[in-house]
């Protein structure tokens, strides 16, 4: 698959996920893809954690109510930490946000579904919080996202976007 074709078949996947298990080594190229994004002043503030051991799985689920991942075999953990990169300027967010875009598009290519959570992991319950306890995360990171990873029960839903004309010009807004 080419990049454009990852790009239009990447959808988030809220389904169930099969049993089957991802393998390490199709793991370690979407976490691969994830670290190679690039990073505001070069700071590298992303830092990921995959947790595919059945136990610590089902510690981490267990915390993670709604249960939206519950049948995921594998789950990237994203974290980041806030440096200042340029003058007063964090640029974590931006860091972890390409970051995460990278493993999506892997994980689509390599053939698997996935759905970032982040609202759900950062709201005031703090599932992050109780994730990084489970996975021994140091205080300095900040776990601010779940991709979960594996194939797909069912098939992705497409949701309706935009036309291009509606979001996208050339030489100035709307085109005028």
């Amino acid at each position: 698959m080419n990049t454009i074709d990852a790009i239009k078949n990447r959808h988030s996947y809220r389904g169930k996920y099969t049993g089957a298990k991802v393998p390490r080594e199709d793991l370690v190229t979407i976490l691969e893809a994830g670290l190679m994004a690039p990073s505001g002043c070069n700071k590298q503030t992303t830092s990921l954690i995959c947790v595919d051991d059945p136990e610590v799985l089902k510690k981490v689920m267990g915390v993670i109510d709604p249960p939206v991942v519950e049948t995921a075999p594998a789950l990237i953990c994203v974290l980041t930490k806030r440096i200042i990169a340029y003058r007063d300027r964090c640029y974590s967010v931006q860091d972890y946000s390409a970051a995460i875009e990278n493993m999506l598009l892997a994980i689509v290519d390599l053939g698997y579904q996935s759905c970032w959570f982040e609202g759900h992991v950062t709201d005031e319950d703090r599932i992050g919080d109780k994730i990084a306890r489970i996975l021994n995360v140091p205080e300095d990171y900040e776990l601010v996202c779940i991709l979960p990873v594996g194939t797909a029960e069912g098939e992705p839903m497409t949701p309706p976007k935009k036309s291009f004309e509606e979001r996208a010009w050339f030489n100035s807004f709307n085109g005028k």
